[in-house]
């Protein structure tokens, strides 16, 4: 264990407790957005703010890779990058046209190769996908069916046989030929069974999923996760499994759950699904995702958490309710931290942060132009619910939006935020109108006469309660009458997995021209 007396202590304790003034506090990066750096030796979760659930992390060398479920986003599977585990930039986007839904993956490096295995929902059901690269930043293959249909949540591992293997949702596994591209022999089922918690415990369903493995001295670790991704705060868990074989049997941790939420008091729900990585200094930590007390709008949250090795072999978190500041892992490189949002659109490539819903095939390229200082968005669908908006995912409680937006043609459009075809709430314009969207639907009562195809839309969210404002000239602005609560547009109420996101969105015939994006969180 590489943790000093001090830091055992602090940890095991759950860290030294926040000074007065907390918010105040709690680490910034670009534009004033929540980042886990408090620039004196200490983190405090979360590690990458807002929706980026089922983490799969990568250590390669002196460099650390993770990536999340991206769901219905295109271009998905965005490749993050750190060189001390708890400052993240996106790099890349190894999935330009997905093949489906995409949910929780895992990227290993094995030979010299990168690999993503994709878990896909298609309207068929679920499938198995693959990815390489020769460099993390790509160019990616084409996607790989790898005719695992009903599966999902991959975990790769190298066996004592040399052989390589995919562990699966549900007990099962399949055997992968040796260059990683197809399977070799049937799925089988049985080849690991999860930890069962004790009748009375209030989870959301059994549900074992999220198989991680792990070669570490003398024996294979399965990391996995049972209870339930949401429903209630005490649902999602990590447990701990191990054997001396690849193949079995597998002995379950005698203190199972390593994590778990056990009270609505604390401040992250459904913890779980996890990560095992080696730390810069050679200690070891947990990255794993969890949805935040009182922001279940934001999705769920990456969060890191330190961990020990016990003189069995077992592990112990040291992270306590992660209420509080923890050191950071030593050792590594400090670096950038998350992305700024705020865009002039002077060039001619789509920010990162940025992704369509639900977009068909080839919909990004004939829809999305960027460049000369405005991005233009054409027009589907009749309204925000069925227009496959241009989002981005955000982490903080409190910030606000300000853009130029003008309509072209029949097109209406404009600012939102949204969750999914029936949660959502914006305002935009079009056909000479001033529209406002609540409780997922056009509010047509709300409507108020435009004498310009141009506005400046500004957007506040404050702990989840908007507030619009108009103005001709982005200096003088009027606030509109309507303030929205949408804390409930979140996966308990609606399904999805997904989060409240920042929407640009454009429908009808025409499109929506969009000029000095900004961002600021406050």
């Amino acid at each position: 264990m590489a943790l000093t007396r001090r830091e055992a202590l602090t940890a095991a304790l759950g860290g030294a407790a926040l000074p007065a003034g907390a918010a105040a506090a709690r680490g910034r990066g670009p534009e004033g957005q929540r980042c886990a750096d408090l620039g004196d030796g200490r983190y405090l979760n979360p590690i990458v703010p807002g929706d980026h659930a089922d983490p799969t992390v990568l250590k390669d060398g002196a460099d650390y890779y993770l990536s999340f479920s991206s769901f219905a986003a295109t271009p998905g599977a965005v490749i993050w990058h750190s060189r001390d585990l708890f400052n993240w930039v996106p790099i890349t986007a190894a999935l330009p046209e997905p093949p489906g839904t995409v949910w929780a993956m895992d990227l290993v490096r094995h030979q010299g190769r990168y690999f993503l295995y994709i878990p896909v929902l298609q309207a068929q059901g679920t499938a198995v996908y693959v990815v390489w690269a020769d460099d993390i930043r790509g160019p990616w293959s084409a996607p790989i069916d790898l005719g695992l249909p009903g599966c999902i949540d991959p975990g790769h591992v190298v066996g004592e046989d040399g052989r390589r293997y995919l562990f699966l949702n549900g007990g099962r596994r399949v055997r992968l030929s040796d260059d990683g591209l197809r399977t070799d022999g049937p799925l089988q089922e049985g080849a690991w069974e999860a930890w069962r918690y004790p009748e009375d415990w209030v989870v959301e369903m059994f549900a074992p999923e999220g198989p991680k493995l792990l070669r570490h001295g003398g024996w294979f670790y399965l990391v996995s996760a049972v209870g339930g991704t949401a429903g209630p705060p005490t649902s999602h868990m990590v447990t701990l499994s191990r054997s001396r074989s690849v193949h079995g049997p597998w002995e379950h941790c005698p203190h199972n759950p390593i994590v778990r939420t056990r009270s609505a008091d604390e401040p992250w729900w459904s913890r779980g699904h996890a990560s095992l990585v080696e730390g810069p200094a050679g200690d070891w930590w947990m990255v794993y995702h969890g949805y935040e007390n009182g922001f279940r709008t934001l999705g769920r949250q990456a969060l890191l958490e330190p961990v020990a090795w016990t003189r069995d072999g077992w592990l112990r978190a040291r992270g306590g309710t992660l209420s509080r500041p923890l050191p950071a892992p030593r050792g590594g490189q400090a670096g950038p931290t998350g992305l700024a949002l705020s865009d002039d659109f002077e060039r001619p490539t789509l920010g990162l942060p940025w992704s369509l819903h639900g977009a068909a095939p080839g919909e990004l390229a004939q829809r999305v132009q960027v460049g000369g200082g405005e991005l233009r968005l054409r027009g589907k669908g009749q309204a925000l619910a069925d227009c496959s908006p241009l989002c981005c995912v955000v982490g903080d409680h409190r910030y606000e939006v300000t853009v130029e937006v003008e309509a072209h043609g029949a097109a209406h459009g404009g600012l939102a935020l949204f969750y999914d075809e029936r949660g959502h709430a914006g305002i935009g314009l079009g056909g000479g109108e001033l529209l406002t969207y609540g409780y997922g639907q056009e509010q047509r009562w709300m409507r108020q006469p435009l004498t310009t195809p141009r506005l400046h839309l500004r957007l506040l969210n404050r702990d989840n309660v908007l507030t619009w404002f108009r103005s001709a000239d982005g200096r003088q602005w009027q606030q509109l009458p309507w303030q929205m609560e949408v804390s409930g547009l979140h996966h308990n109420v609606f399904g999805g997995f997904t989060s409240l996101r920042l929407a640009l969105f454009s429908a009808g015939e025409g499109e929506l021209r969009f000029r000095r994006l900004r961002y600021r969180a406050l």
